[in-house]
């Protein structure tokens, strides 16, 4: 019996769908993916993609770090609403100042970020006293903190000593989450259960969810860029391969592991391997999906435009990306990692070097090509096993 003042604010079992509240925070963050594209698409090169790498991991830590609050809060009481505004209102502030986060805007994007993260958990903790999920909080809330003098000190120092600095922060999160957020007293989380999801069924559906908004932001892209230029044959073309290229993502994202994720979290002899190794997927995703909109538009600006290494690095290199989060994905759920996946990335990479004097359009069309490949695998394959259960990896 959870008893406290989490009694009444605690999702119970029967509200395993996703409530209106979840979707209307998730709205947040196209315009962070949006953001982050834009940037990236005006430093393009290593140092803009490792800043840009940064940022989104930090975001990303917002949107899992909130879902994981909300998978344990009823999101239709009113007090549960009231505190998820801020949360919003915070990441918004956060992706304003984003632009200039390895500038003057440092010590902003820093205070935003510590502040929804470390007053968020403090006040979980406060609200969960009772529930089991209050040491699964304690233990967040521990790691963010020790986090936080990096952050900080980060955004005093010039960009150079910023990056390492906010980079070992966000990836500090990531290794505490797959060693269980070890913490003084409390130890770790229990390998066999995730403490804060409340059903399989509203965990896997946030993160379907999620992925479907980053989506948004390719076809953002491809909308814009596509009514800011002519309606020429070339850029016509390339618009049409953006979003087949998108269109790819989605159905090789949902191709069985995107469609059997509870069920394998209810197979699993340890759900929170599976719940870690989803959180990482889709972090990679993601962070592919951005890339790939960068892509997106300069391929539709400039679609026989002059070659350069860097674009056919990203336009080559996001698709590649998401092959790889989705393999990743594909082992949570089957403990396997299919073939063409596997070829599909590597052939992407391999190609980098050979598209560098390539004209931008025939780039992107070798991307969707290849996707487009590892697609057609994947339903030659489902013909073949028309009924294959998950079987995550023990």
């Amino acid at each position: 019996m959870t008893t406290g003042r989490a009694g009444v604010l605690l999702r119970r079992p029967e509200q395993a769908r996703t409530a209106f509240l979840e979707l209307f925070f998730d709205l947040v963050f196209v315009l962070a993916f949006f953001q982050l594209s834009q940037e990236l698409l005006k430093h393009l090169s290593w140092t803009g993609a490792i800043q840009t790498i940064v940022l989104l991991f930090a975001v990303l830590h917002l949107w899992f770090a909130t879902t994981r609050l909300l998978d344990a809060f009823d999101p239709r009481h009113p007090l549960v609403q009231l505190l998820i505004m801020p949360i919003m209102f915070g990441t918004i502030v956060l992706t304003a100042a984003a632009p200039e986060a390895f500038g003057r805007r440092g010590l902003i994007f820093a205070v935003a970020y510590l502040t929804i993260r470390l007053v968020g958990l403090a006040l979980a903790v406060y609200f969960l006293k009772g529930s089991k999920a209050q040491r699964s909080a304690i233990r967040i809330l521990f790691w963010v903190g020790l986090s936080a003098p990096m952050w900080i000190v980060g955004a005093l120092l010039p960009a150079p000593a910023r990056v390492p600095l906010w980079m070992a922060a966000t990836v500090m999160e990531y290794v505490a989450l797959a060693l269980g957020f070890p913490t003084p007293k409390l130890g770790r989380h229990g390998a066999r259960r995730i403490e804060v999801v409340t059903s399989e069924e509203h965990f896997a559906e946030r993160y379907q969810q999620f992925f479907i908004i980053a989506l948004g932001e390719p076809i953002l892209v491809t909308g814009l860029a596509f009514s800011d230029s002519e309606f020429g044959a070339l850029r016509s073309a390339a618009t049409l391969a953006a979003f087949a290229t998108t269109a790819l993502l989605w159905r090789i994202y949902i191709h069985r592991a995107g469609a059997l994720l509870a069920d394998a979290m209810v197979a699993s002899r340890r759900p929170l391997r599976v719940g870690v190794l989803t959180t990482y997927a889709h972090a990679i995703m993601v962070a592919a999906v951005v890339a790939i909109a960068v892509g997106d538009e300069l391929v539709i600006l400039h679609p026989s435009g002059h070659p350069e290494p860097a674009k056919a690095a990203v336009m080559l290199g996001g698709p590649a990306l998401f092959l790889t989060g989705r393999a990743i994905f594909e082992y949570a759920v089957f403990g396997r990692v299919s073939l063409p996946r596997v070829l599909g990335a590597s052939a992407l990479v391999a190609l980098v070097p050979a598209m560098w004097p390539v004209p931008p359009l025939g780039v992107a069309a070798t991307a969707t090509l290849v996707l487009a490949g590892v697609a057609v695998a994947d339903g030659l394959r489902t013909r073949r096993l028309p009924s294959e259960p998950p079987s995550p990896p023990r």
